[in-house]
């Protein structure tokens, strides 16, 4: 049975950002090996959640959404990200948030969710697992109202360089080759991107904000928040008034300032989605939405 700790409110992303980027700086190192890495066993919870209907118009209108009465699935993953996000910042968590790569999510949006509902969300890791440039694990979180799980979202990412076992042998990962489809749109991204993303959601990682907090962290240049990029093609492409499932798999970043080509694919059961470089034409993005 795994053991539930009440945060009481939802914590201020800023406090887990520099406790997390804190710890890795302190402990860390790449390629170490160790025999603790074991997922705390416990899950954390925010009762009493609201939404703010002023961040719900913001986002709206910075991913070009329809406005309606309903939350957008990427909305209400911000939501629960703070709680997601106080897992992996505890003491006992065995991965360190320093150079954490996101590589997917995939979410169950099972109904329409009010901008007026009172929620619960709910937290945990699992699934820790060997991936051939490190370690990689699942953080679960999940949205009730008055006990019906209505969201659950299920975030991917990896620690490169720290190994569950015994390192693997390098090189490149075997990939089809990526042929980008017939592109139905473009995005013109500016190098304020990240700072806008962050002025909604509240999630103010130093890789979106600018080239210069991006540097500090070892980045060439900022990047596009995964989220904002599958927040953008949501908008698109999820239905409205319904239920759905979507899922997205990141590639390589898009470094800010940057046009990214996209498209929007019928799949008969649902709707496909990728975006590659308009450039480089080096694949960012895939994903798929489902309606229930």
């Amino acid at each position: 049975m795994r053991a539930t700790l009440d945060l009481g409110a939802a914590p201020s992303l800023g406090s887990l950002y520099a406790k997390g980027l804190g710890a890795g700086v302190k402990g860390w190192l790449p390629g170490r090996k160790s025999p603790q890495l074991v997922l705390p066993d416990v899950e954390h919870r925010v009762t009493a959640l609201r939404p703010e209907r002023d961040s719900l118009v913001a986002y709206q209108r910075l991913m070009g959404d329809t406005v309606r009465e309903e939350l957008p699935s990427v909305l209400v993953h911000g939501l629960a990200f703070p709680v997601a996000m106080s897992v992996m910042v505890r003491d006992d968590f065995p991965l360190p948030l320093l150079g954490m790569v996101h590589l997917s999510n995939a979410v169950e949006h099972l109904r329409p969710i009010s901008p007026d509902a009172t929620l619960d969300v709910s937290a945990h890791a699992e699934n820790l697992r060997e991936h051939r440039v490190g370690t990689q694990l699942d953080i679960v979180s999940e949205v009730r109202e008055e006990g019906e799980l209505i969201w659950r979202g299920t975030s991917t990412y990896l620690a490169r360089g720290v190994w569950l076992g015994q390192k693997q042998a390098s090189g490149a990962a075997v990939r089809e080759p990526f042929v980008a489809p017939t592109r139905t749109g473009s995005w013109g991204l500016d190098a304020g991107t990240g700072r806008a993303y962050a002025a909604v959601m509240g999630d103010y990682n130093p890789i979106h904000l600018s080239a210069l907090s991006a540097k500090a962290l070892g980045m060439k240049r900022a990047i596009a928040h995964g989220m904002y990029l599958a927040g953008r093609a949501l908008a698109g492409a999820a239905p409205h008034g319904a239920g759905y499932t979507w899922s997205v798999e990141f590639a390589t970043p898009v470094f800010l300032p940057s046009s990214v080509d996209v498209a929007f694919t019928d799949s008969g059961n649902g709707t496909e989605f990728s975006g590659w470089g308009a450039r480089s034409g080096k694949p960012h993005f895939t994903g798929v939405v489902t309606a229930l």
